[in-house]
């Protein structure tokens, strides 16, 4: 069990420090490095399922037209997912992003009692209330809107509500998702090269490395993850994940010196006590379900 909770561990801290990877794009227009990602991600998938001989998962995932309906769909979330939370990274939001990550519980709640018609405990209805009190205080107090946070949270919620109905293996479902996006992709990647808004005269030498790469560090985490989960309880993952949006915050406050403002701290603070309540009330239940 412990080499399981450390490769869930392991997928959560990776996911963590992504903003100094995408950092080093920076000089990189957002969905260029978007869309490298979609390409290079493919192809390492690609890889990955030849080497451990799954590659023929692939035709037979593809002769199900309902899944890979779903999976298209999949798709196209994530890489909504993926794209405003590069722009956030390299606009300077990293705080943005890591509260879409303590959101994500909560907006997934909520997608559970508006589209799955599941009943809410009144403990998670007071953490759906108070994590959204902290949105309307902000607007109202701050005139500012978390937007940011509400797409790559809500995207990533949607997307998770989706993969419920997902029968493929983590690779073959991430090789097709990235499938359906790589056409555009390769045609936005030529695009900019040919007017001179790519990677060349931008990126030089060993750099030219970081685009490959946005594939390998796409699917390490997804392989440690799908190895780990198997081995530890479902719950022990839930309170690990918020090592990633917690190692979010802290590169954005200490190494990237963004400002945690008064409008930061009382959304944080609604959305942590949210979370506090949510957890507590499954370890309630646990406890019911064990007597």
């Amino acid at each position: 069990m412990r080499k399981n909770v450390l490769c869930v561990m392991g997928c959560f801290i990776l996911w963590g420090i992504l903003p100094v990877y995408w950092k080093l794009l920076s000089g990189l227009n957002s969905f260029l490095v978007l869309s490298n990602r979609m390409v290079w991600s493919l192809v390492f998938c690609l890889l990955i399922l030849m080497f451990t001989g799954n590659f023929h998962k692939i035709k037979i995932a593809l002769q199900d037209k309902k899944q890979l309906a779903v999976t298209a769909c999949c798709g196209v979330l994530i890489t909504i997912n993926w794209g405003s939370y590069i722009y956030a990274v390299n606009a300077g939001h990293i705080l943005d992003a890591s509260l879409a990550y303590y959101m994500n519980p909560l907006l997934s709640i909520a997608i559970a009692f508006i589209v799955f018609k599941e009943k809410l405990s009144v403990q998670k209805w007071i953490a759906v209330v108070i994590a959204f009190s902290g949105i309307l205080f902000t607007i109202i107090r701050y005139g500012t809107f978390p937007y940011l946070s509400l797409i790559i949270g809500g995207s990533f919620a949607i997307y998770g509500a989706l993969k419920k109905n997902v029968q493929y293996e983590a690779m073959v479902s991430l090789f097709i998702e990235t499938m359906v996006i790589t056409p555009f992709a390769l045609i936005y990647i030529l695009y900019c090269e040919y007017n001179g808004m790519g990677s060349i005269g931008v990126l030089h030498g060993a750099e030219f490395l970081l685009l490959p790469l946005a594939g390998v560090i796409t699917a390490i985490p997804l392989l440690l993850y799908a190895y780990g989960i198997k081995g530890i309880p479902f719950a022990l993952s839930g309170i690990l994940m918020y090592l990633n949006p917690t190692l979010q915050l802290l590169l954005g406050v200490f190494l990237y010196q963004e400002k945690f403002t008064g409008s930061s701290m009382v959304l944080f603070v609604c959305v942590w006590i949210a979370l506090v309540l949510f957890m507590l009330d499954g370890k309630l239940i646990r406890k019911k379900r064990g007597k």
